[in-house]
Formats: C-alpha cells, structure tokens, sequence
C-alpha cells in the first residue's frame, strides 16, 4: 500500500495522471465542476480503456454543479454518450452543496482524496482496497441520492 500526501496543484495534476494509469474496471468521481481535473483531454484514453473493459457503471461522475461539463467537455460528453449503457454523470442535489470534498477511485483499490474544493492537498491511496472501501460507500451513498443526469446531447444550430 502507498500512502501519499499531495500538496501542490502540480503535485495533485501527476497524481491524477498515476491514478487513471491505474484504472481497469472502474472510475468513480465526485467533484465540484471538474474544472482542475482537466479530463477532455489526453485523460479520455484512460475512460475509454476502463468503458471497453464491459462493466456496467464503469465510469460515473458525481457533480455538484454541471455547467462546466456542459459547456467546456465536448469529448467527455461525446464519451459519455457514446457508452451511455457503461456510463452516466449526474449533478447531486442542492442540498449537498455544502460538501467540500472531492475524491477519484479507481477499481476499488486506489484513490485521490482532496480535502477541500479549493485547495489542494489531497492524499493519493494506490493497492488500499480497506482504506478505499469507505470511500466507495460514501460515493454510492452521494450517487444513490439521485440528481439531476447530466444530459450528453449537444443543443445547437
């Protein structure tokens, strides 16, 4: 098990990048808006090597608020629509805006943790399917309070 404490974006960027690395059979994520994830680029690949994989609910994004996702991730979208039977984001409901944190886990063994929103020191968690486990349950439990879905059908001219 690896235990590491993150405390710079730089730092937090690279761990982002080990962690997909990682990924096999699932991703779940749970974010603010996605904006310091920066996941409409390079990124994808490691989405779309997980979605290939056949698991249903392979990949689900939990935001608190959308608006960057639907205006700023054309691919991710595209992605997300495209494997939409493996697939789905959702915004969580306003009474969950308070919540601060965000976390990326990856097949329930390793996990980038940010502590708060705005900052980030985070920790980054690789083969710690115990110390992930509770994290996988909070996630289930912030999906299974519904939401709105996150609508990947691009409106325009």
């Amino acid at each position: 098990m690896t235990r590491e404490l993150i405390t710079t974006w730089a730092d937090y960027q690279l761990a982002l990048d080990r962690l997909l690395a990682l990924a096999t059979r699932q991703v779940m994520i749970y974010d603010e808006d996605l904006k310091q994830l920066s996941l409409d680029g390079t990124r994808l690949v490691h989405f779309q090597r997980v979605l290939a994989a056949g698991e249903e609910g392979a990949l689900r994004i939990a935001l608190r608020d959308s608006a960057h996702l639907n205006s700023h991730s054309p691919r991710l979208l595209s992605l997300l629509a495209t494997w939409s039977h493996r697939a789905a984001a959702q915004q969580t409901p306003e009474h969950m805006s308070q919540l601060r944190d965000s976390m990326i886990l990856v097949d329930g063994r390793h996990g980038l943790i940010r502590f708060d929103r705005d900052q980030p020191r985070s920790k980054l968690l690789i083969d710690a399917p115990e110390s992930i486990r509770a994290y996988c349950q909070r996630f289930d439990a912030l999906w299974n309070e519904g939401g709105e879905p996150v609508s990947t059908f691009m409106l325009g001219l």
